[in-house]
Formats: structure tokens, sequence, C-alpha cells
């Protein structure tokens, strides 16, 4: 684990001149604490999938950050919470996992942070809100917790107000509750002060912030950190396929890398400040290119990132092979096997029949076969389906690279009229 933090500086002061923080409640008084003795502070994780995400890494590397700083993290798993799921951002209700699924997921998600984050000598603690939210007793939790939250104040809150059109069911009206428990919960257990977590959490968090100084008569705080999105508005992390995971099996080094490759010149800066650990002098040199040379910061990008996901040598081969097919380097796509179609043979065109055209198959039936095994790659995205329609869309510049298993390429070129 690294970070670019310098020795004596206030992770407060680091955070905020890299861009991460949104909202802070009292934030010249958290500054000042954050400057002195390590603090305790935590992040919750609702393991609704199987792998943690490109969305999430950044979370990981607020850990990272505070770590270095001296601070305590917790990693708390939503067992509990995942069981109901967060209302914030959704338009209707998400789907109920079982308790099996529920606990699989924080599974794998422990595993993905024991590679990212330091576990070691008491550095970081893990804990699972199941362990105090599956068997509580309703009425004295709502005595406790419930008396404390007002019904006409959480319906002015936008994860709610988004809902009631739809309908918004109690089950889900109690999330705010059960995540302001957590923080309850976590400050009686390790003496937490600090709730670290998204933009879109602030009034969760609030709740948990206001319930914990209620009851303790202490001082608490919150706060969150920008949501990572592209320059168009959009959500990092999310390809044509789906979310970037963490999981290798689910996301390969090579597609994360591309995905990170592809980045839009003008998120290079932002994104090289927020998820990786160069230094502001480097990023402010990589600032400074323009045209063709940004590629040589969005290389650096993908690589440091796919470096501290899957480690140097799988990000040093998604590199090459990269720059093999994209970047003219080494062997380079004019010495590509290739085939010429025209715009009149893309019409209704599928993968299957372009992958027959190419001969990169010699049956319809060997390319389902390899379709279904993920061994037919289209661009940068996997083939999803033997009759997924191929599109002007798809080619760059008129060129489209498909990719039969790890290592045979061709180049489809796209005839102009």
């Amino acid at each position: 684990m690294t970070s670019t933090l310098k020795p004596n500086e206030n992770v407060f002061d680091f955070l905020e001149r890299r861009g991460y923080i949104d909202q802070a409640t009292y934030p010249e008084e958290l500054r000042e604490r954050l400057g002195g003795e390590p603090m305790v502070f935590y992040i919750g994780f609702d393991a609704t999938a199987d792998s943690l995400t490109l969305g999430h890494f950044l979370q990981v590397k607020v850990i990272q950050h505070m770590q270095k700083a001296g601070h305590i993290p917790i990693t708390l798993f939503g067992g509990g919470t995942t069981m109901i799921g967060d209302p914030s951002g959704r338009t209707e209700m998400r789907q109920m996992l079982t308790k099996e699924v529920v606990d699989h997921n924080i599974e794998q998600f422990h595993k993905q942070l024991a590679n990212l984050i330091d576990y070691s000598d008491g550095k970081a603690i893990v804990e699972n809100n199941a362990d105090w939210l599956l068997d509580l007793n309703f009425l004295e939790f709502m005595r406790e917790v419930g008396v404390h939250f007002s019904v006409n104040r959480m319906l002015k809150f936008d994860a709610y107000i988004n809902r009631l059109d739809q309908g918004l069911t109690f089950f889900e009206f109690a999330y705010m509750l059960m995540q302001s428990y957590d923080f309850l919960v976590l400050y009686r257990k390790h003496h937490c002060q600090l709730q670290l977590g998204g933009s879109d959490q602030w009034s969760n968090m609030l709740g948990g912030y206001e319930l914990v100084r209620k009851l303790e008569q202490d001082k608490v705080y919150s706060l969150t950190f920008k949501l990572l999105t592209t320059a168009d508005g959009k959500k990092m992390g999310k390809s044509q396929k789906g979310a970037v995971f963490l999981n290798p099996d689910k996301t390969s080094p090579h597609e994360m890398y591309q995905y990170l490759r592809n980045t839009d010149d003008r998120d290079v800066v932002k994104f090289l400040q927020l998820l990786t650990d160069l230094s502001d002098e480097e990023i402010e040199e990589y600032g400074k290119l323009e045209g063709q040379d940004i590629n040589r910061g969005k290389e650096r990008l993908a690589w440091e990132i796919t470096r501290e996901v899957h480690g140097e040598e799988a990000a040093n081969e998604a590199q090459a092979t990269a720059r093999a097919l994209f970047a003219g380097k080494g062997e380079n796509t004019d010495s590509m096997p290739s085939t010429t179609i025209t715009p009149e043979e893309l019409e209704g065109l599928t993968v299957n029949e372009l992958l027959l055209k190419a001969q990169l198959i010699k049956s319809a039936s060997e390319g389902r076969r390899l379709i279904q095994q993920g061994g037919i790659t289209v661009g940068d995205e996997k083939a999803q389906a033997h009759d997924q329609a191929i599109t002007a869309q798809d080619f760059k510049d008129g060129e489209l690279i498909l990719r039969k298993g790890k290592k045979v390429y061709h180049q489809i070129k796209l005839q102009e009229n």
C-alpha cells in the first residue's frame, strides 16, 4: 500500500487538494482533529454483488491515504443493510438477496480489500453489521433510535422523494435508521468518530452523525467525497457490458487497462489525482500534454490502476497488448491479418458472420461455442451473443479489431463509399 501523502502533512489538506472532498460537518474542526492523534473512522460496503468495482476504488484510495496519516479504518461490510438495500439513487426497490448470497459477496469483498488495505498489527478493523442488525429487538430499537428521527424531515431527502411516486416501502424507509445505528455501534465499540462515504450518502450519514451526538454527547463527524464521474457526467467504471469489476474473472486485466486507456482527455488529470499515487508534480507534467501526447497520461493511468489491482506482471502484459494493437509499438496493426468489408456487407451483419468472413472460425457452431465461453472480443468488449449486431459505431477510424482467445488478432477494415 502506498500514498503520496507527504510526511507531517494534514490528510484533510491532502484530500482537499487532490479533489476528494465534497462536504464535511465542521470542516475546520475535523481538519484539526485529523492533524492530531490517530482517529478511528469507517466506510461501509453493501455487498450487492460478488466483486468490488472500479467505482469502489476511490474509497480504497481514501482509506489508504488516511491509513498513511496514522488513522485507523473500519471496513464495515453490510451483512445486515444489504438485506434491505439502500434506496438512494434508485427508482425501484432493489432485488432482495438471501443471507447466503450476501455472506458470499462479503467474503469476496474482504479478499479483494486485503490486497489493497493494510490489516496487519491492528492498523485496520473489519466489522459486519449483520452482527448487530439481524437480531435486533424491534421495540427496543425503536425506543432507543427511532424516536430521534423525524418522518417529516426524512421525506424531504432526495433518497425518499425520488421514490414516493413509484412507491416507497417501510422496509426501505428503515435503511437510514439502520445505517445511523451502525455509527452508534461503532462509536460504542471502537470509539469511531468519523464516517466517510460518497456524496450520495450525505443524508444517510447525517442521520448517524446526529444520533451519536444526541445519545453519546460527544463530537463525531461525517465527510463525503465526490462521486467518480466522467466529464460527460456519467459514473466512471461503467463499460458497454456493465460495471468494471476488480475480480479478474469478471473483468480481465486487459479489459480494465483498455477501459482506462480510453479515458476522455478531459478526465486524465482528475483520475490521476484521485486514483493513483503519482506526485502532484508528475500529474502536473501530464496535465501540460496536448494532442496525441495526452495518450501518455492515459497509459500511465491505466497501468497504475491495473498494477495496483492485479499486479505489475498483469499490468505490463495488458499494456504490451494495448500498445501492439493501438499504439503502433512492437507488432502494429499494419502487420495484422485483415479483412475489408463494404458498408453494404455491414448491414445486418452479426458477430458470428463476421468471424466466418475473417476465417477465424470454421463453422457457425464453433463461433457460438467460443462466444458462450467468452473467447471472442470485439473492439474492447467481449462478444455477448452469436447474433450480436456489428454496426458502424463499432469501428474506430474505419477499423475494428477482433480477438479470438488471448493471442489471435484480426483487423476488420470498413471500406469507404
